[in-house]
């Protein structure tokens, strides 16, 4: 079964022989015979004979250099694993985690960059970043995430050092195809507005966009006036979002809001997105009433039969309630004629009051 087709390819064999070759459908209720076939090799990233010759000698040489700096334990284990990689190269012309020997293959200097798509594109292309708010501080952060998780594996000789180079731009290389930008947000941080020759501001939202109307509570009896809320929305045929800090904190909620016969559900990074589709699906059907969750209530998710979005924990300073979080957050209530907010918190503080002006 290739990955490829539909179809079944079913070959009969008499000892090392071919006798027979049929493609059927997969009920197997329609069989015909062939006389030959072409089959493509499960891995497309195999190379040139003559480049796995350079290549296997080049990763040779920085074997036995690093082999030096190592303890018996990481030596013995290092070695194993490069030389059955080597030795797959040779024989099949690819191994597993290939990838970690692109520097080798790209004949690339040590802490020299990889290419990427960008480096196919001419001078005049123009780069959009979409919700560069989030998305700036992602490209930042991604060099040094996938630096940290292949450190360990290089220090305790699961890899070589040249594995580093299979990585991810760096920002300052990435801020090189930065020519032509547009950052769109409607919460630009200082980044974006300190690159920006000219900011363009939206005044008028073409798609009929309102403030919703926000309130500050105590957290004192929180829960019974959060349930208050909840059941005053159901009356009305609206739906309710509910932000917290913490997967367990939106698991126990979710928990607590079903024990009072209330339809809810929790969304976070461990729900897949087929059945976050389908959450959401549910909220806006009318199946669930409360839909709880983190940082995944921010950014494009607009859902008009939202009318209350409930943030806990307001005043915990931090990523998730810094006033960009809180703006965003409280954009999901925008979509409703009758939309509110309501933050729950003992004070005020200062992502609060920039928020809400």
């Amino acid at each position: 079964m290739s990955a490829y087709q539909d179809e079944i390819i079913i070959i009969t064999f008499n000892q090392d022989r071919v006798e027979d070759i049929h493609i059927s459908n997969i009920a197997l209720t329609n069989k015909r015979k062939i006389e030959q076939i072409k089959i493509f090799p499960a891995k497309h990233y195999i190379i040139n004979e003559e480049i796995v010759k350079r290549v296997v000698k080049s990763i040779k040489s920085e074997l036995k250099l690093r082999l030096l700096e190592l303890n018996e334990i990481e030596k013995e284990r290092l070695e194993t694993r490069v030389n059955y990689d080597l030795e797959m190269l040779h024989e099949m012309g690819y191994c597993r985690g290939i990838e970690n020997y692109s520097r080798h293959f790209d004949n690339r200097d040590v802490g020299e960059k990889p290419s990427c798509l960008l480096d196919f594109f001419t001078d005049d292309y123009l780069l959009i970043i979409d919700e560069s708010h989030v998305t700036i501080p992602q490209l930042h952060g991604m060099y040094n995430g996938d630096h940290a998780r292949k450190k360990m594996l290089i220090e305790y000789g699961f890899r070589l050092p040249s594995a580093y180079d299979n990585r991810h731009l760096k920002f300052d290389e990435i801020e090189k195809y930065m020519k032509n930008v547009i950052f769109l947000s409607a919460t630009p941080s200082k980044y974006e507005l300190k690159k920006s020759t000219q900011v363009v501001e939206q005044i008028i939202r073409p798609i009929g966009l309102l403030d919703p109307q926000i309130f500050i509570k105590p957290t004192k009896n929180q829960m019974d006036d959060i349930i208050l809320e909840i059941n005053q929305r159901i009356l009305l045929n609206q739906r309710v979002l509910i932000t917290t800090l913490t997967k367990r904190m939106a698991e126990d909620l979710t928990e607590y809001i079903l024990n009072r016969n209330i339809n809810a559900k929790y969304i976070h990074s461990e729900i897949i997105n087929g059945e976050r589709t389908k959450i959401i699906r549910e909220l806006r059907n009318g199946e669930i009433d409360v839909l709880i969750g983190i940082n995944l209530l921010r950014e494009c998710l607009d859902i008009p039969e939202v009318a209350l979005v409930i943030i806990l924990d307001a005043d915990k300073e931090g990523f998730l309630r810094n006033s960009t979080s809180l703006i965003q957050t409280f954009g999901r209530a925008s979509r409703n004629n009758n939309g509110m907010v309501i933050m729950y918190s003992d004070t005020i503080t200062k992502s609060m009051k920039i928020a809400m002006k």
